[in-house]
């Protein structure tokens, strides 16, 4: 059979059933994606005779005989495609993962497809941008800047993979070949609680092109924990790689490595398993209770009461509670639920391993390879120099790549087989088996006088952190903190992290945060409508300014410098923007219309634990490398990074060569996570920037004689008393006395600086329906020096689409059994570009940061605000107040009918 690939003819034949995408795949072109094989999102599309195909859904056999163009023969790096250049200089990307389908998609548009954009990408799905760069890059909206040597820091410059990235050069984990590649697939648990009474795994072993097949037996018995964090001992060891016992459908029971995907697929089903099926328990409040099913036992210390199911809990106390509300004229109390909900990155889990040199290597889709070679050397009873962990490029993560949930399997396969091994989640094994938000159920009870001066702050925290306790304790700590925002001098915090047979919950942008920011935010604004208050101006009366503690479940010191006022700056920038004539129109009188908002803190790192080191040193070429091991996934770090070291060192972005996310090249770094992928990561570059700077200026100064004073960075040069010397000059200097131009710095994470941000929805409600639709969105934030305004704005309306994803279209069901019913894009429905409006994104002048040049990182908390906004809104619109998530249609409409209140003409 003949096949066209860009221009290029291959005889080839497809194996029988094979897909367009992987066909192409194994021809080489990586820039077809793969994101959920069913035809949802669309980062496989290829042309077909020049017209846009879902290649996951369309049968290789069918591109016989025809012409098949992907990302990579649209243009090259040198000659790009209208398109592709679009994209670079919106830019309408972020993490890349989506972009080569996105461009390939909106290549073929006319002038009427680009006149209705939510209609002709309803095929394109995009979790990180929130749709308004791309649509600004189909529509040629340059916002792209060329930094002057030294100024970058303030300038909106691109990506350094910006190019890679829109031409589909760019490697994600999976975009290799590898000699000798073996394939690895996971046998799930049908039961959300049983005991394996044995395995029987020779029929697998009988499949042709089967090579091992692995059972709880074949695993080293070490307990461990998935999250990633410096300190592992926050976080419980009450992990296996494979264990006699299941605690959730969909953990892993077998592992099969095979020559192909297929036979190791096939080997699984042939695995027979017997099962004792145990008493599950799913709702964290049942598991609690007395003669409730217990998951673990009493081994690991960390568990405070195993026999309740209670991973951890806490209790604080400031003040007197209870003096607090005997004291208040108005008392309100609610209870609030928000449920499991999925990251839905479009990369999905992956990791490849392999031996070299007598060396583990492994290539991984983690926000932090430091951590991950920390685990597997403990699991595995290696040296660090024996091993090494990497990454690519990732395509996007927002928390749930955290873990290590495909590192411990591949190293094992290869560790024994000496092969390469490879092991890629399906889309519904990341439903299934990753790591979603941790649903909690928060009762909220406040006191105010008449006035509006909080006088008791009450928070119960049930939280649900599944069959293990992965990031169970932290983002419990973290929760605590949602009830710092507001000044009162009597709080009470009540919260429970619990065990029960659902998937493991884990890390999620907002850590912890998101959900109590639900529950208070709601909770402020009923008692305003109690007191009679305009809700903004309660916050206003109430949230914590400049001097005060930020308190909350206990009154102590803490590493906060919290020096202005960016939270009621937020407010009112927030608060004019709505009274101001709104973008959207009412869209008739069947519609009711409300307005909300909501606001929320964020300290700029967790405490005391993170750690980063950034080696910068002067290339033989006369270019700076930049070594960091932070990850980037569409974050922007890397961009940031660049214009740090660009800025310190007196030149230009595209002088700095950057090295990051191996544990080969790098130094250790905690990982991309709670906002410090700028805020330590980029201290670390600031300081051995500005270090390599004072060594490079001292040794210029010696070379011509002139005081150090008299000497400044000048691109590619120093200006020395007014003479320019080009580094390449003190290099051939410094080489025979054998000096190196080169500085290491670490960073920590502390002290902290805190985020400001609040968001505002103006709404229109159907009467009959319950359908929502969004006229206006704004968010203020205080991100303290914007070190790169255009990343700062789409990191925010990312942000705010996946808050609204999460409020309005996503649904995680789950069923009696504990099985997830709906494990697909489709069914789960985050949203499209349909889905989104425009926001306005409003950024507080401020400068009250210990960041890298007075920087803040704003990525996460952005989130915090979405929900108990729209939720505002939704009762200023209807009179009905929701506190359940998520706010369906058919959720609103059972509501508003019953409520007589809401006029019905």
């Amino acid at each position: 059979m003949t096949y066209t690939v860009n221009g290029r003819t291959f005889d080839e034949e497809p194996h029988p059933g094979q897909c367009l995408r992987t066909f192409v795949r194994s021809l080489g072109h990586h820039g077809v994606k793969k994101g959920c094989d069913a035809g949802d999102c669309g980062a496989c599309t290829v042309w077909l005779d020049g017209d846009p195909v879902h290649s996951c859904i369309t049968p290789a056999f069918r591109a016989e005989g025809r012409e098949v163009t992907t990302i990579e023969g649209l243009g090259s790096p040198d000659d790009l495609h209208p398109l592709q250049r679009q994209f670079r200089d919106a830019p309408g990307f972020q993490c890349g993962f989506c972009t080569a389908g996105m461009i390939m998609t909106s290549a073929t548009f006319t002038d009427a497809q680009k006149a209705d954009l939510p209609r002709a990408l309803k095929g394109n799905l995009c979790r990180c941008t929130g749709y308004r760069a791309i649509e600004d890059a189909v529509n040629g909206v340059v916002a792209i800047e060329v930094a002057e040597p030294g100024r970058a820091v303030g300038a909106s410059v691109g990506a350094p993979a910006a190019t890679d990235v829109v031409t589909g050069r760019a490697r994600f984990t999976m975009d290799t070949e590898i000699e000798g590649l073996l394939h690895m697939k996971v046998l799930h648990s049908p039961h959300a609680h049983a005991r394996i009474v044995s395995i029987d795994t020779t029929a697998a072993l009988a499949v042709p092109g089967v090579h091992r097949v692995y059972t709880w037996k074949d695993v080293p018995r070490k307990l461990y924990t998935t999250a990633i964090h410096t300190d592992h001992l926050v976080d419980p060891d009450d992990t296996y790689i494979l264990d006699d016992t299941v605690r959730f459908a969909g953990q892993r029971v077998v592992a099969v490595v095979a020559d192909t995907v297929g036979a190791a697929e096939e080997g699984c089903r042939r695995v027979v398993v017997e099962y004792d099926v145990l008493p599950a328990v799913f709702d964290p409040e049942e598991a609690m209770a007395d003669g409730a099913p217990q998951l673990h036992g009493s081994d690991d210390p960390f568990v405070q009461d195993p026999v309740r199911n209670i991973l951890l809990e806490l209790h604080g106390e400031v003040g007197d509670i209870e003096a607090g509300f005997a004291e208040a004229d108005v008392i309100h109390e609610g209870t609030y639920f928000t449920p499991r909900v999925q990251h839905a990155h479009l990369e999905t889990h992956g990791s490849i391993a392999w031996m070299e040199d007598g060396r583990l290597h492994v290539r991984t889709s983690s926000q932090s390879p430091s951590i991950a070679k920390v685990k597997l050397a403990h699991l595995f009873d290696l040296r660090p120099d024996q091993l090494r962990v990497f990454c690519e490029r990732v395509g996007g993560a927002f928390g749930g790549k955290q873990e290590v949930i495909t590192e411990d399997l591949v190293a094992l396969a290869t560790l024994d087989t000496g092969r390469p091994v490879s092991l890629e989640f399906t889309r519904e094994e990341e439903f299934t088996t990753a790591s979603p938000r941790h649903p909690m159920k928060l009762t909220v009870k406040l006191g105010a006088r008449s006035d509006g001066t909080l006088t008791a702050f009450q928070v119960r925290n049930v939280s649900n952190t599944g069959a293990y306790g992965n990031h169970g304790g932290e983002t419990l700590f973290a929760a605590g903190a949602a009830i710092s925002t507001y000044r009162c001098l009597n709080k009470k915090f009540d919260a429970y992290s619990v065990y029960t047979n659902t998937v493991p919950s884990g890390a999620l942008r907002g850590y912890g945060m998101t959900q109590p920011a639900f529950a208070v935010e709601s909770a402020i604004t009923e008692l305003a409508v109690a007191l009679g208050i305009d809700p903004v101006e309660l916050r206003r009366r109430n949230i914590v300014r400049p001097g005060d503690s930020l308190v909350a479940i206990e009154d102590g010191p803490d590493d906060v410098v919290f020096g202005e006022d960016g939270l009621g700056k937020c407010l009112d920038l927030v608060d004019a923007a709505l009274r101001r004539t709104g973008n959207g129109q009412v869209p008739g009188e069947e519609w009711l219309v409300g307005v909300g908002t909501a606001c929320g803190l964020h300290e700029t790192a967790p405490p005391t634990e993170h750690i980063s080191e950034a080696w910068a040193t002067l290339g033989e070429d006369g270019v700076y490398e930049l070594a960091v091991g932070t990850v980037e996934f569409g974050e922007g770090t890397s961009t940031a990074h660049v214009q740090i070291a660009a800025t310190q060192l007196g030149t230009t972005p595209a002088r700095v060569r950057l090295v990051q996310s191996d544990t080969d090249r790098t130094g250790f770094d905690t990982g991309a996570f709670a906002s410090a992928g700028l805020f330590v990561a980029g201290n670390a570059v600031s300081q051995a920037s500005e270090a390599l700077r004072t060594r490079i200026l001292a040794f210029a100064a010696a070379h011509t004689g002139v005081d150090v004073v008299s000497c400044s960075m000048d691109d590619d040069a120093v200006l020395c008393d007014g003479t320019r010397v080009p580094l390449t000059e003190l290099l051939d200097a410094a080489r025979p006395r054998g000096i190196r131009f080169t500085e290491a710095r670490k960073a920590y994470g502390s002290p902290r600086s805190v985020v400001s941000n609040a968001q505002g929805f103006r709404i229109a409600v159907h009467r009959v329906t319950g359908e929502i639709r969004i006229l206006d969105s704004v968010q203020a934030t205080d991100a303290g020096v914007v070190i790169n305004p255009v990343q700062v704005r789409g990191q925010i309306e990312g942000g705010v689409a996946q808050g609204i994803g999460f409020v309005l279209t996503e649904n995680f069901h789950v069923d009696d059994n504990g099985v997830m019913t709906n494990p697909n894009l489709r069914n789960y429905r985050i949203p499209t570009f349909a889905d989104i409006p425009r926001t306005e994104v409003l950024l507080v002048d401020s400068s009250d940061s210990v960041g890298p040049m007075r920087a803040k990182g704003m990525a996460e908390c952005c989130i915090n605000p979405v929900a108990p906004a729209l939720a505002n809104a939704l009762e200023d619109a209807t009179g009905v107040r929701f506190r359940e998530l998520p706010l369906t249609p058919e959720r609103i409409y059972s509501r508003i009918g019953e409520n007589r209140s809401v006029p019905t003409t």
